[in-house]
Formats: C-alpha cells, structure tokens, sequence
C-alpha cells in the first residue's frame, strides 16, 4: 500500500499529552530479525546477526521495559548451530542483569509455559533467573513450530523459551484434523502486564496460513480472552501476515480485528512503515516495522530500516521511529534499453556498447549509495552518536532488454565490481516484457489441465479455487515423472518456496536417488527393460509408503499428541547429518515388509560371457552367460579376503558397469571377453555400492 492512497491527510501521529515516568511503559517494537540470513555469504553473513545485537543495545540505551518481536526472528526453520549460538549468547549479554523488573504480572505465569515442567512460561517470574529486559515474540513463517511430538509442535523459539531467554507467545493449539478445523477457531489469551496505572494486554497470534486466519475473521471465530474492564486497558495486537493482498484469501484485511484493539503490530512484510496508521471505521492503528535485514533485493527493501521506541500511559501512546545504522544501504533502479537507445543512440546490437552503459549506470548507484551512507552517518554523528564505518552497499539493476537479442554474462560483469558493493555476482537482472497472449498457435503438449482450467468456473471462482500446492501437484503428475515421487517433489517444493529453504528441492533429489538406487541394486544382470520395470514398482512402492505415512502424520501433525514410547516425535532443531534419512522425502526410508523377497531368476540365455568373478564351490550352472542373484544367506556367496593373492588374467575390455561397480575393491580380473552391453542410464542406477559379494559365473568350457 502506498503513501499516496488516502493517508496523506490523516492527522499527526498519536503522542502523550502529560507523560509520567512511573506510569508509562517503555517498549522496543522490531519485526523480521532474519537471523541466519544469507549466513553462508563471505561478506553479507554476519548482517543479521550484527543488526540484532544493535537492536539488543539499543534497547539497553532507551532503558525499555522490555522488547516486542512480531515473527521470523530466525530465517529458517531449522536454525544453524552457530546461528543459533551467537542468537542465545546475545540474549544473555544484554537481556539479563540486575535490572529492576517494574512490570506486574497479572496473567496467569503458567499460561503457555512447557509441559511436565514446572517453571513458568515468563523468565522473570523465575527466581532461578536474573532478568534485566524481558523479550517477548511470537513465532514468524520462517521459524514456525513443526513436528507432532509428545511436547506438540516445537520451533527454535520453543528453544529459546525453555532456556529461559524469550517469552514465547502466540502459539496456537491447531486442530488435529481438519474436520475439527472448522468448529474450533483460533483462541488468543493474553499477557496482562501493569506498570503504575498502566495496564497492558498483549495478544500473539503467530503466524497460521492466510487462508485459515481469512477464514477465521470472516467468520467472526478468533476468540480473545479479554478482562472485564477491557476499555481501562491498552491492548496491542501481534501477527505475523501477508498485508498485502496476493489474491482472494491470501491475505489478511486490516479492518477484521477486535474493536477493543488499539494498537496492531503488523509483522512479515518487509517494507518500513513504521510510523502508525489509522484504519478507515475503526480506533486501532497499524504499526509495521518492517525488516532489520534486506532478505531480497526488491524495491521494499530499499527503504531504510526502523526500529521504533513505543511508549504506552493510560490509554495514550505515541512511538519514535528509530534508524538502524548496521543496515547496509540498498538502492535500486530501471532501466529500459529500448528507451536508452533512443534517448542516447546506443546500438542494441552492439554488445559492448550496451555493457559499458551499463556499467556507467552502477558506477553512479555505487555513489549514491556512499553518498546516502555519508549522510545518514554525519546526521548519527552530530545527534551525538559514535561514527560507524562504511559498508559495501547493496546494489540492484533491473535492465528490461526487450529488443535486445544478445546481453553479457551477469556473473562476469559483476567482476567488474568485485570490492566496491556487496553482491557482485547479482548486480543485474534482466527481464523482457510480456507479449501479449495471441490466439492460435498455442503448443499445448507440455501444458497440464489444470483444476482451474474449467471452463464452467467463473473468473472469481478461479481465482478463490486457486492453490499454489494444488496447481504444483497438479503439474507434477501430467509430467509423469519416472524417478520422483510427486507427493514428495511437492512438498519439497512447498518448503521451498514458503519456509524459504533454498536446499529443499535439492535435498530431496539427493536422498530420492539414493534409496532409489539401493532397492533397485542387488539384482541380477536384467535387460533394460526390465531395469525400467523394476524402477516404475520402486517408485510405485514409495509413493504407496509416502502416502500412507502422510495420512498417519495428518492425525497428529498440528497440534499436542499424546505421548508415545514407540515412536520418536520429528525434531524441527535436527540438523540433516543427525536425522539421517527419516521423513524428509516419499524416498527416504526403505518400507518394511513381510513380503519375501523374489525368487532369483535367470537371465536368458545371450551370445556374450559374463567375466568370471571367482572360482564357484558348486557344480557350473549349464548355459552361456547365466548369473544368479547371490543373497546374503546363500550358501554360494563367496567372500573375498582383500588379502587373498589371485592370479593375474587378461582384462575385460567393455564390461556392463552395473556388473563393475557390483564387484569389490579387489577384482579377479575377467577370463574371458564379452561383448559390450547396451548403452542406458538403466544399468547405472542399478547398482551403487559393493557388499563384498561375488556373483558367480560357472561357465566353462
């Protein structure tokens, strides 16, 4: 939403008339820490966690009560180890002390605290803690609770609370099944704080898929648990929610909440609109802080980042906007080469001309970005701040290339700038307009029939049928994927794309091949047909397995579920080398069964001879080229001590590589020679690692 919509000539934002220092309250409100952003990146790693810790002491400077989270303070789900050690030994540098607490609590202190234990929910009501500023937060998109433990769904701040360092809130008890989904609601209780004759209600709703929270307000069905008096209280509303409207329920509407609300912190979009806003018909305000970290290079994220000082008396409050000077600078521009061309007389077909324009353009944002660093820094510096050097900026160009039929490397133009900003290999992007759709002439082969392509549903019944999930099932299935499952590349897509996991997909590749491969290996020497066979039943089995192991989930999934002694609830805090393969994929797990295994077949008979592996104890199998699958109860198995000395023979010349790779370290080298087989990529999936077993070939002259 814009400046310019209607806002311009609101009145001046809410303050204090008459402020007392024993009766007014003193809050540090951020949104969207982002730790662990781009923490992999040699020069943008440490800015998240750099900015969270000039929040932490700016906090100490303004002598807050206590700090306010709005979701995400984590930028992904599964938080590193040293993510998560820099995140705890900070809340323990400047959170704790001998700070006096001048807050009261009303509420109840057992109210969301861990179960089965018996300290309380609020850390500063624990006497075995010395708590100086308190932090509250509830929970974001990026770092919200997952699994279906004996505890219920854990995230990093279920972590954070247990440790005694974050006041977790706004976690809501989901229904454990969608048929209850509909009578239940969403239940928000409060944290009842009072300082002097100041009394606080803050209420956390974390963050819950658009869709359902639409639902939820539309229906009149999130209940708040409010005081008697709640008109003598003031009462601040946290949620984590698109604001922006991406569609018909994929976004939250401002004017749906309580009317005894009076003050919304709106956490999850990232561009700073801090400064708070009235809503048309009702007496709340909206207040967004924004990011502290450019998670992306889009236009929102050129704004400057605020924190805001948020001071509460009676029923009154204003709030200061406060800059965060960590922040690297970002600025961003267009440019329509088309247009330029025009203007100037560069020649579109002119590679080189059309490079050096371009770098003529982000020469000139890189001082301007200086420039706007040297300015926000004298302005720190003359209000009695410390200088903070600068850093390398953030720069963006977006070139519309329309037109244009050839355009240089991204990558290798940002070479060129290789020290002076801070993300070289994406300085540029380039995009074309879209042409208009024409009728005819339409290649329909790859195009699935999607759900939303009926043409009896109407424009708005598409749009609110509309699912990103169903439209990626939908097109996974039409393309009859051979190796991956596509509930499981769904879902890998889902993560992807909602929790921002950017190993997600490839992840899920790696561990799908993996097993794949180990059921298909083993086997005897088959054609490739029937390699592909035995691929389509692997695949059919897992998805068989995926699935019913997603409906079992779904009983449990949201929710707390009893505890249970036979099964291990999924740790959203476990790192990858620690999980192992369980339930990260529809391939992950080899499926148990009572089946026995087949019965070893024989290959028909072909006019080549298998190189012989080592001398057999039985009497030659009649036949040319015969093998038989050795199991690992077989009597004919053979095990080769790598210590055995063999005679040395002739080396195969072109031996079937499933055959090869079958074989141990130590190989008796082929007797006889053998045609080459079939070229596929059939026969290298169907084996991928030696089990010291010999397969025997008894042919003999």
């Amino acid at each position: 939403m814009s400046d310019d919509d209607g806002r311009g000539s609101v009145p001046s934002p809410p303050v204090i008339q008459d402020a007392s220092v024993d009766d007014t309250i003193r809050i540090l409100l951020a949104t969207d820490n982002h730790i662990g952003c781009n923490e992999r990146d040699p020069i943008r790693g440490q800015d998240s966690i750099n900015t969270f810790k000039e929040i932490l002491q700016l906090a100490v400077k303004h002598d807050v009560d206590f700090v306010l989270l709005a979701g995400d303070l984590f930028h992904e789900n599964k938080p590193s180890r040293e993510c998560l050690y820099q995140t705890m030994a900070l809340l323990r540098e400047y959170t704790m002390g001998n700070k006096p607490i001048q807050l009261e609590l009303l509420s109840d202190p057992d109210e969301g605290k861990a179960g089965s234990f018996s300290f309380p929910a609020i850390n500063y009501e624990d006497p075995n803690f010395n708590v100086g500023i308190p932090v509250f937060s509830i929970h974001g998109n990026h770092d919200d609770p997952q699994g279906a433990g004996a505890e219920g769904a854990l995230c990093a701040l279920d972590v954070l609370s247990v440790s005694g360092l974050v006041n977790y809130m706004g976690k809501i008890d989901l229904p454990l099944s969608d048929a209850n989904a509909h009578t239940t609601g969403i239940a928000v209780r409060p944290v009842l704080l009072r300082k002097g004759t100041t009394y606080l209600g803050l209420y956390g709703v974390g963050n819950v898929k658009d869709q359902r929270m639409h639902f939820e307000l539309r229906s009149n069905r999130v209940r708040m648990f409010m005081p008697r008096d709640k008109d003598n209280w003031f009462n601040i509303l946290l949620l984590h929610q698109n604001r922006v409207k991406h569609g018909p329920q994929e976004s939250v509407p401002e004017g749906m909440f309580d009317d005894s609300i009076d003050l919304v912190v709106w956490g999850h979009e990232h561009d700073c609109r801090i400064v708070p806003e009235p809503v048309a018909g009702k007496n709340y305000y909206i207040t967004q802080p924004g990011s502290s970290v450019a998670t992306s290079l889009a236009d929102g994220e050129a704004i400057q980042k605020h924190v805001a000082l948020l001071q509460i008396q009676g029923k009154e409050f204003q709030l200061t906007p406060i800059p965060l000077r960590t922040v690297r600078p970002f600025v961003i521009e267009s440019v329509v080469l088309g247009e330029v061309a025009e203007e100037e007389g560069i020649d579109l077909s002119d590679q080189i001309e059309i490079s050096k324009f371009l770098k003529t353009r982000v020469n000139a944002l890189i001082d301007k970005a200086n420039q706007l660093w040297d300015e926000r820094n004298a302005k720190a510096v003359e209000d009695g701040e410390e200088e903070v050097p600068r850093m390398l900026p953030l720069v963006r160009l977006k070139v519309d290339t329309t037109g244009v039929t050839a355009t240089s490397n991204p990558i290798r133009f940002g070479q060129d700038f290789q020290g002076r900003i801070a993300n070289p290999r994406d300085v540029l992007v380039f995009h074309r307009s879209k042409k208009p759709a024409t009728r005819g002439g339409k290649v329909a082969i790859d195009q699935p029939e999607l759900s939303i392509d009926d043409p009896d549903l109407s424009i708005s019944e598409k749009l609110a049928k509309v699912r990103v999930a169903t439209l990626v099932e939908e097109y996974l299935s039409a393309q009859e994927l051979q190796l991956l499952g596509e509930g499981g590349m769904s879902d890998a897509i889902q993560m992807f794309v909602e929790k921002d996991d950017i190993h997600a997909i490839e992840t899920h590749v790696a561990k799908s091949l993996k097993v794949l491969m180990n059921n298909v290996q083993g086997s005897e020497e088959v054609d490739e047909e029937e390699v592909v066979d035995m691929l389509v039943k692997a695949k059919e089995q897992h998805e068989k397995n995926y699935a019913e192991n997603k409906a079992k989930a779904l009983t449990t999934k949201k929710g707390k579920a009893p505890a249970r002694d036979d099964d291990q609830s999924d740790d959203s805090m476990m790192m990858d080398v620690d999980a192992g393969s369980a339930n990260g994929s529809d391939f992950e797990e080899e499926p148990e069964s009572d089946v026995p295994p087949p019965k070893k077949k024989r290959a028909p008979a072909q006019p080549k001879k298998a190189p012989a592996k080592a001398p057999a104890k039985k009497a030659p199998a009649k036949g040319r080229g015969k093998k038989v699958v050795v199991s690992d109860d077989d009597d004919d198995v053979i095990e080769i001590d790598d210590d055995e000395e063999e005679e040395p023979s002739k080396p195969a010349k072109k031996t079937n590589r499933a055959a090869v790779l079958s074989q141990p370290t130590k190989r008796v080298p082929a007797k006889k020679k053998t045609t080459p087989a079939a070229a596929g990529r059939s026969s290298r999936a169907a084996a991928t690692k030696a089990r010291g077993k010999m397969v025997v070939d008894d042919d003999s002259d």
